[in-house]
């Protein structure tokens, strides 16, 4: 039986510890599907670095109505996070991309994400995937709201050229 993620979260902050991990349960493929695009192949690190966060600090949450919304920005953090970690990725210069149909590779969704720096890959999960507008999008990374736009229209040409050559 699934229960109100509110009731799991008044339940947690008072020391349930069955609660506190049915609501990690009902959270975790939340956090996944953000963290993927973000991390991407560290996304499953990610995901559990947010999920022990929100562990750690759920006796600050205030409104349990506001779960989702703090949990996205828990999220995002540890993904740009564990992407700016990942010292082996290195982002690529747009113009040494292979063609689409080159059949040497594949380009898909996945690798065209992995050129961008994670902060783009973020304001496009923000703004494309959970639908966030540029001002709630620029609070949740910390950024000023113009600061936000131009990330996001600049992810959004990049994408555009990745996937079209």
């Amino acid at each position: 039986m699934i229960e109100d993620p509110e009731h799991l979260v008044r339940a947690a902050q008072g020391g349930d510890t069955l609660a506190m991990s049915q609501l990690l349960d009902q959270l975790a493929p939340y956090v996944g599907r953000i963290c993927a695009p973000i991390a991407l192949s560290n996304g499953p690190d990610a995901a559990q670095e947010a999920l022990v966060a929100v562990f750690r600090s759920l006796r600050t949450l205030k409104d349990p109505a506001a779960l989702f919304g703090w949990v996205r920005a828990i999220a995002i953090r540890e993904a740009i996070r564990v992407a700016r970690q990942d010292q082996r990725q290195v982002v690529a210069d747009l113009a040494d991309l292979p063609a689409r149909d080159d059949p040497q590779l594949a380009v898909d969704i996945r690798d065209t994400l992995a050129r961008l720096s994670p902060e783009h890959r973020a304001l496009l999960v923000l703004r494309d995937l959970e639908g966030l507008d540029e001002r709630d999008a620029a609070a949740l990374l910390e950024v000023p709201a113009g600061t936000a736009k131009s990330r996001l229209h600049r992810a959004r040409e990049s994408f555009r050229k990745a996937w079209a050559s």
